[in-house]
């Protein structure tokens, strides 16, 4: 079988798709020695973003040249862009799609602080919308979480809460959301709109973690708090705040947490 024809560029021109309509996928992967940490699941969401777009995909032997050589630290974060490329009239999609393929990889220390101490959340004001043709993937355009971010500039508090459009709890700003109820670990629902997160899919999968709706109303009553990524680790949340700023709930940290501790397994962060 053929594989579609590729355009490898640090350039991105101004007629650029991904530039001008946030047309393609993207994927921000944890290299640790020079090796892509849940490879299988960023290139799994890829194809999955890729198929639901209608962008052709790399080649795997494509893909790997983005981590492939001599690492530049310890641990590195490698951030894949694909666009549909370039052409098309307007909207209309070119005739024949040459996909852009941009890569950078940079040395990377996670927040190690925040695995011990816990980190404060607040509630966002903003409401995701609907999409399930989008909700999922990591698609370039990430406006929703561009103004959720913007609500807020105290440095003490980490992340925010979004929820959609029903009131029920999708994801943190750059970040999945995690909660315990009755001794069980969930995560929301990502069927209408939200990022299904690499680390989210490996605990599911692992059979971890269960996927649930969870009403905002009733965020401030679980038994526990995450929010995680497959960079940063798993965040447990010690302090959860309105978008007002009034407290909401409190949570004890717990130095030997089970979740974080598979979670960071998987990612090869130890627990201090």
């Amino acid at each position: 079988m053929l594989q579609p024809p590729l355009c490898v560029d640090d350039q991105v021109p101004f007629d650029d798709r991904g530039l001008a309509y946030g047309d393609g996928v993207f994927e921000t992967v944890l290299l640790r020695s020079g090796v892509p940490i849940l490879w299988r699941y960023h290139t799994a969401r890829l194809a999955h973003g890729c198929q639901r777009l209608g962008i052709p995909l790399p080649c795997q032997a494509s893909l790997a040249a983005t981590w492939q050589g001599t690492p530049t630290a310890d641990l590195e974060v490698l951030k894949l862009i694909l666009t549909r490329g370039s052409g098309g009239r307007g909207y209309a999609q070119p005739e024949d799609v040459l996909p852009r393929l941009l890569s950078r990889r940079m040395p990377f220390q996670p927040l190690a602080s925040r695995w011990q101490e816990g980190v404060t959340v607040r509630v966002c004001d903003l409401r995701l919308g609907h999409q399930p043709l989008l909700a999922g993937i990591k698609h370039l355009n990430r406006l929703e979480n561009v103004l959720a971010r913007r609500e807020w500039s105290d440095m003490s508090i980490a992340e925010g809460v979004l929820a959609d459009s029903d009131g029920l709890v999708i994801e943190a700003t750059s970040m999945n959301i995690f909660w315990q109820q009755a001794g069980e670990v969930f995560t929301p629902l990502l069927n209408q709109c939200g990022v299904a997160g690499t680390l989210r899919d490996a605990l599911i999968e692992q059979g971890t973690v269960t996927q649930a709706a969870l009403p905002l109303s009733q965020l401030a009553k679980v038994e526990r708090l995450w929010v995680a990524n497959s960079v940063q680790g798993m965040w447990p949340v010690s302090k959860l705040l309105a978008a007002d700023g009034a407290l909401l709930q409190c949570w004890p940290v717990n130095a030997a947490d089970p979740l974080q501790r598979l979670a960071h397994q998987l990612l090869g962060y130890e627990i201090i």
